[in-house]
């Protein structure tokens, strides 16, 4: 193992700085970078927001792993672009969750075990708990066929499912329905048997340590206040919206804007007709976003081991789009540590994102509405196997949700 991260390393030695250029594709302005939740001054803290973008994993389109389901496509190239979109989501979350808002990846260094285990869980193999096979197959209980053209609704529908299987992470996927988050339903989704609540020790939470700028307008609590409980699961936030019809619609510019302010953000699921992108921040009136259309070779990889992590780490110019001309679905992506967090999340969304408008993207209620079906946190089948087997004996166990999407490939 210590032998393969050597030779990776030995890879990097000669490595030409590829950011040089990076701020001749930025406006020479005065406007804040926000970077999920993040402000930077692009004059003055140049390799601070190269450093934020670069440590993104980022995953793209993949060519040569093992056909998915054995007998179909081995790539996701042309139609996997919104699962790509949906993996980087996910992974922003488990890495929150795992290392911490502040952690940043550099190619020389030696990152820590939990760091190559979450991209384990995302390998293109059909026993990685969040791999294009896992993904692909588990949309088939969503209505769609392997290789067919995913939009932000359905692939948040799909890491809900798959993220009951995951035990490691123990992740609470919710995904809001009707425009409308529950914060009840959050609550006993998030909640479980365990002991008091105990102090946090070291940096586990969004607090004065988690490197959100001083020039935030959202300061999360202090650190020195922030707690794990053991009976409260980390929580990915999903909201599926359709902001317009054929447009977004103007009124919820600044409102979607705010979104990526919050120390919560977790990025933004979304893109134009035909291209889906990971949407991670903004300047100005445009957005910033991780784009998935480049096509790698697979890797080969044994379950468990270190990983050349290169190809899964943006290091070009930034990609960016004017806002207005974003596709009108989109999911919202929130990542909550603790239940504090999710606390000071709805406090923030209530006075920042909803109350200043005069349409809001949607709603924030305490209460599940007693005119919807009870709310039954999800749960994973009484099935005894893994994989690819378990994923197909367990399809027609899911009713599909609505759909938002109108892109397509």
């Amino acid at each position: 193992m210590e032998a393969g991260y050597c030779l990776v390393l030995a890879k990097y030695e000669n490595q030409i700085n590829v950011f040089s250029d990076f701020l001749d594709e930025l406006p020479d302005s005065a406007e804040p970078v926000w970077i999920l939740g993040q402000c930077y001054d692009v004059k003055t803290e140049k390799s601070n927001l190269l450093s934020d973008i670069s440590s993104r994993l980022w995953f793209t389109y993949r060519k040569k792993f093992s056909p998915i389901g054995g007998t179909g496509p081995s790539s996701d190239a042309g139609w996997g672009c919104m699962l790509r979109c949906g993996q980087m989501i996910l992974a922003q979350a488990l890495v929150c969750q795992h290392l911490g808002r502040e952690w940043r990846w550099h190619p020389e260094s030696k990152h820590p075990a939990e760091y190559h285990r979450i991209l384990n869980c995302f390998l293109d193999k059909k026993d990685s708990c969040y791999s294009i096979h896992q993904m692909a197959q588990m949309g088939v209980g969503e209505g769609k066929s392997v290789g067919e053209w995913y939009g932000p609704n359905t692939v948040a529908q799909v890491l809900k499912k798959l993220a009951v299987f995951d035990d490691w992470n123990s992740l609470a996927v919710y995904v809001s329905m009707d425009n409308t988050v529950v914060i009840e339903d959050i609550k006993k989704q998030c909640q479980k048997a365990g002991p008091d609540s105990r102090p946090c020790a070291g940096a586990c939470g969004w607090g004065e340590f988690s490197g959100v700028s001083s020039s935030s307008p959202f300061r999360p609590l202090s650190h020195a206040h922030s707690y794990i409980s053991p009976s409260w699961r980390p929580l990915l936030l999903l909201v599926p919206l359709r902001l317009g019809i054929n447009n977004i619609n103007p009124v919820y510019i600044q409102a979607l804007k705010e979104c990526f302010k919050i120390p919560q953000s977790c990025g933004v699921l979304g893109g134009k007709p035909n291209l889906a992108y990971y949407f991670i921040g903004l300047i100005g009136e445009e957005l910033i976003y991780l784009d998935p259309h480049t096509t790698q070779s697979a890797l080969d990889a044994e379950q468990g081991s270190y990983v050349d992590d290169l190809g899964y780490h943006c290091q070009r110019s930034p990609h960016r789009m004017k806002i207005t001309s974003l596709d009108p679905s989109v999911a919202l992506g929130f990542f909550c540590k603790t239940e504090e967090d999710f606390d000071s999340w709805c406090d923030l969304v209530q006075k920042e994102v909803l109350k200043k408008r005069n349409l809001r993207m949607f709603e924030l209620v305490e209460k599940h509405p007693s005119h919807w079906p009870p709310f039954v946190p999800p749960t994973k089948p009484e099935v005894q196997t893994t994989g690819a087997e378990f994923i197909e004996s367990t399809d027609k166990l899911f009713e599909s949700e609505e759909e938002f999407e109108i892109l397509n490939v």
